[in-house]
């Protein structure tokens, strides 16, 4: 539930955002008629996304239990950690001028694509969101799945995504009535640490698959077994697993690349934020 709601927030927020940015400067220029094609490419955006994560649900779910499974679930892994790592910097180095690069691109769109050309710019701006978090709830459902022993709660993963959809909405509606005057900044920078971690334990995740497929011979000493203590098939070792990447059997390239990427991964990110905060003064 704890992952899905961060991910979803994350990328909710950034979705809704930038809704919420055309939508306001749209009112600004009385472009108030425009708001339904803004809708449709949302909306439309929603649909193709969502039939496309069911579907690939679906067709990888027949192959459970098998190799073809085990090559899906560590490219899930791989991809979600790459795109959660490159959107993370992205959005720590593009958050200032981001309403001044969409405003642009909607003056460009209203005077040369008319409703279409909205249309089209809400449908790429939602979609490339709507495809990362399919990608992270894909990779999210195979993690729990597989190191838990008891039925994954579907019920528990809308829930999580329902409240973290519903947060960004609410936010999404004050940059609206603010005119899109709320500095994101520090939201990003902290949801971004923790977005750190859920892609140290993907990492961890796709290393444990390849030393499984021998793809990766090396390194495969296990460092402790805390099954005894906490169980990863257990609610706690499941939320522990969920949010910090938590093995109770890790291997020791699976926790060299857990801390590796994690304290690079954070303080190249923090350091650009600090780096960007002292040049705007």
């Amino acid at each position: 539930m704890i992952p899905t709601f961060v991910i979803f927030l994350r990328e909710g927020i950034e979705a809704a955002m930038i809704i919420a940015i055309l939508l306001a400067y749209l009112k600004k220029i009385g472009q108030e008629r425009q708001f339904r094609d803004v809708y449709i490419g949302v909306i439309a955006a929603f649909g193709l996304i969502f039939a496309g994560g069911i579907a690939a649900y679906l067709l990888i779910n027949q192959y459970s239990g098998s190799r073809v499974q085990i090559y899906f679930e560590t490219a899930t892994y791989l991809i979600a950690a790459a795109i959660l790592t490159y959107m993370t910097f992205w959005m720590q180095s593009h958050a200032r001028g981001l309403s001044r690069e969409l405003q642009a691109k909607s003056d460009l769109a209203v005077t040369t694509g008319g409703r279409w050309g909205l249309r089209i710019l809400a449908f790429q701006s939602v979609g490339r969101e709507g495809l990362e978090t399919m990608v992270f709830t894909l990779a999210i459902i195979f993690a729990n799945s597989k190191q838990s022993a008891v039925p994954l709660d579907g019920n528990l993963l809308w829930l999580g995504a329902l409240l973290g959809l519903a947060t960004a909405l609410l936010l999404a509606f004050g940059i609206y009535r603010m005119g899109a005057k709320i500095n994101m900044r520090l939201f990003f920078r902290t949801l971004g640490v923790a977005l750190f971690i859920f892609a140290a334990g993907l990492l961890s995740d796709a290393i444990q698959n390849l030393q499984e497929l021998n793809w990766i011979p090396f390194m495969h000493h296990q460092l402790w077994n805390s099954s005894g203590f906490v169980a990863e098939d257990s609610n706690f070792g499941d939320v522990l697993h969920s949010l910090l990447g938590y093995a109770e059997r890790p291997t020791v390239l699976q926790a060299l690349v857990w801390i590796s990427y994690l304290g690079i991964g954070s303080w190249l990110f923090l350091r650009m934020g600090r780096q960007k905060k002292t040049v705007s003064v």
